[in-house]
């Protein structure tokens, strides 16, 4: 009995062993089957995008003021400071306009966002003799306002001639 004892486990060593070969050669069929179509699915899906594509423009750039700032301004302070209108004898319509500024003088102090009386307006914190907030139905949202004021610190770069309204 003991001789037969390891032909049992040597065959049922055997058997075993050559069933688990097939059974990993199986996951391995599987998994490189899954990463095959993992790959394909990446390469159809996959919408390449250059650098320049994802960095958004620098504040003190042109492009900052067209693509961040103008749609800013266009929704919230155009009816009444832009095009034809200057309630309160601003246009707000080039950098020219804000720096003759209106009946309380410049509106922007490039390089200095602390000083603008644009910035004060915007976050509702007007000066106490004239305390009109603006845009006067809503204030601009916490980022509106940051883009604004990021755009007067970095000197209120705006383009040379600007977009048609």
């Amino acid at each position: 009995m003991s001789q037969n004892l390891p032909a049992t486990v040597t065959s049922s060593t055997f058997r075993s062993a050559s069933s688990l070969k097939r059974s990993t050669s199986g996951l391995k069929i599987a998994a490189l089957s899954m990463a095959a179509v993992t790959l394909a699915a990446t390469a159809v899906l996959w919408q390449p995008t250059s650098v320049a594509a994802q960095a958004a423009p620098a504040a003190n750039t042109p492009e900052f003021y067209t693509q961040r700032v103008l749609p800013i301004f266009k929704d919230n302070c155009y009816h009444c400071h832009g095009g034809m209108f200057h309630r309160g004898g601003l246009s707000m319509s080039s950098r020219e306009g804000m720096m003759k500024g209106g009946h309380d003088g410049a509106v922007i102090v490039p390089g200095n966002a602390e000083q603008s009386l644009l910035i004060k307006l915007i976050r509702h914190e007007g000066p106490v003799d004239d305390p009109m907030p603006m845009p006067p139905k809503h204030k601009l949202s916490d980022d509106e306002i940051a883009i604004v004021t990021q755009w007067v610190q970095a000197g209120a770069v705006m383009p040379a001639s600007q977009p048609s309204e």
